[in-house]
């Protein structure tokens, strides 16, 4: 009987002990509320979970007052905050392991997701609005806490979605700026746009303060808010979404959670999105804004993440807006091409363009139509030409021209020269993967037809 009460004894020790690592090694996720929790709006709470390469699908919370409680935490990494928005269902957004993976698969930092659902989830929007500031007090006293430790500020980067942009904003400004880097992703625009810069996310919040735009006729802000701004497809109506109500909450959403996905987008190194300098999304589109030789060698900034390399020619040029298109699905980029067109027509035509790349084993189209443009004799009529994937070694090309009006006469092009030239940066690799612009002499464009050929070396070429 002695001998089973010791078992007994052992047997429970054993199971304490097996609990209490299994409460150490315990997982958190983002807080999940449902509808009946935005019927009643929650009072806010703040927490931090930390992921790291060690555990990248394992949150720990931290500890506001002491982080080093934490044994993964560890002060001389950076440290990457992301901050959601407003939650009107409460429930965890989609995509957030998802962009914590990425971040810690190109770098070894402290990744800190804020998870604020219990102050986000709530029918009412202004209440979520009156609650951003209490959670930029809870990171700058969590930041103050880690700089004392010994955690550079220009270390710290902070990746905020909608409210979670302000929210940013709001935490840099109590630093004086002194942040290293914000990245606000279709930053909220009701209730903020017309505030003063202390009422919202601005460059001064930060060192460098990069922003994309893709819903700003509704749920995003419209006018430039950082170093350098995005519009993606001009910052509104994204290809791939709902044009309908009928489409359900999609048609609501996707234009500005697509900021997200395109941001995961240009972590890939397989795809990397140039973006364009530009008054305007048409002027842009028209191929009126090819020329980056503000930003001398560097080229062209890129879309997202790599920003960074461009950070001290941007900071120069104090605000730059740029554009950019993107596909309807991931891989997002486009492949951009300079199209030059001269006519040797007597009198101007009006028209549009369709280009189609082929290959041995692929072929890419574009249709260069999004207003109709003219055709002078013996000048060059520049467009930009946007194919959804890349073609390899082009074979051939094939054209066709459709004029303006449906009931005018059926017009000829007659093309002098046509080139066709790759938009990227002029370095050794442009050269090895063939990358060199594309010429035709002499040809004849009947009114919608196809005119199939192959390219050959431009006369003009540099190469």
């Amino acid at each position: 009987m002695t001998c089973r009460i010791f078992l007994c004894w052992i047997g429970v020790v054993v199971l304490a002990s097996v609990t209490v690592c299994r409460g150490e090694d315990k997982c958190e996720n983002i807080t999940d509320l449902n509808l009946k929790d935005s019927l009643t709006g929650p009072p806010l709470v703040v927490r931090l979970l930390l992921y790291t390469r060690a555990h990248p699908d394992c949150g720990k919370v931290l500890n506001p007052e002491d982080p080093q409680a934490t044994p993964t935490f560890n002060i001389s990494r950076p440290c990457t905050f992301l901050i959601h928005g407003y939650r009107p269902t409460g429930s965890p957004p989609v995509w957030m392991n998802k962009l914590v993976e990425a971040l810690l698969r190109r770098r070894d930092i402290n990744a800190i997701v804020v998870d604020w659902n219990r102050g986000a989830t709530n029918i009412n929007y202004l209440r979520v609005v009156e609650n951003t500031r209490p959670v930029a007090e809870n990171l700058t006293a969590f930041i103050h806490t880690i700089q004392k430790m010994g955690a550079s500020l220009s270390s710290i980067h902070m990746i905020g979605v909608s409210l979670g942009a302000h929210i940013s904003g709001f935490t840099g400004a109590k630093f004086n700026g002194s942040i290293g880097r914000i990245t606000a992703l279709d930053p909220a625009g009701p209730k903020f746009r017309g505030k003063p810069e202390e009422d919202r996310l601005d460059p001064g919040d930060a060192r460098f303060v990069d922003a994309l735009h893709t819903d700003m006729d509704a749920f995003g802000y419209r006018d430039p808010i950082g170093h350098i701004d995005y519009y993606a497809n001009g910052g509104s109506d994204q290809p791939g979404c709902p044009k309908s109500i009928l489409s359900g909450s999609e048609y609501f959403k996707c234009d500005h959670q697509r900021s997200v996905f395109l941001y995961l987008d240009s972590m890939n190194n397989s795809c990397q999105t140039v973006v364009y300098p530009c008054s305007s999304y048409t002027e842009f589109l028209d191929g009126s804004c090819l020329n980056c030789e503000r930003f001398n060698s560097s080229g062209c900034p890129v879309f997202g993440y790599d920003v960074i390399g461009w950070k001290d020619v941007l900071l120069q040029l104090r605000q730059t807006t740029t554009y950019f298109s993107t596909n309807a699905k991931s891989p997002f980029c486009k492949i951009n091409y300079k199209l030059e067109i001269m006519s040797w027509n007597s009198e101007e035509r009006w028209g549009s363009i369709t280009i189609t790349l082929h290959s041995s084993t692929q072929q890419s189209t574009v249709h260069v139509n999004h207003k109709s443009f003219r055709f002078e004799r013996y000048t060059d009529t520049t467009l930009l030409a946007q194919f959804d994937r890349d073609v390899q070694h082009v074979e051939k090309i094939t054209l066709k021209y459709k004029t303006a009006n449906a009931c005018s006469p059926r017009y000829k092009l007659r093309v002098l020269r046509f080139r066709l030239t790759p938009l990227v940066r002029r370095t050794s690799q442009y050269v090895d993967t063939g990358l060199r612009p594309m010429c035709r002499y002499d040809l004849l464009l009947e009114e919608n037809k196809d005119v199939t050929f192959r390219p050959i070396p431009c006369e003009d070429s540099n190469f």
